[in-house]
């Protein structure tokens, strides 16, 4: 399963989701209702419904993480660079005080 991009969620995140996932596979098995597994694991009936018509037709295997959405923009080394040009200011980069705007971090 994926969410919009990439859900923004930490490798943490993801696998907790997935364990959630592979939880409601098991109460799918059991013949359980999509409401009560629902309430028991706290996420909506929808998302057990979509968990469920993806399992019914691929199995456990559909519901496995498929990791981030996209790749990150910026390697490691540039986003580096990024945090210490933004913990020098606004004003080390030529703006007048030391507020940062979205035209002034973009820049």
């Amino acid at each position: 399963m994926r969410y919009a991009q990439g859900g923004g969620l930490t490798d943490e995140r993801r696998a907790l989701r997935e364990k959630l996932r592979m939880e409601a596979a098991e109460r799918f098995r059991q013949g359980d209702e999509s409401p009560v597994i629902a309430h028991d694991l706290r996420v909506s009936v929808r998302s057990v419904q979509r968990w469920r018509g993806a399992w019914s037709q691929n199995g456990t295997r559909a519901l496995a993480s498929k990791g981030p959405a996209s790749l990150p923009l910026l390697s490691d080394e540039l986003f580096a660079v990024l945090e210490r040009e933004l913990a020098k200011g606004p004003v080390a980069h030529g703006w007048p005080d030391q507020t940062w705007t979205c035209r002034g971090s973009r820049s």
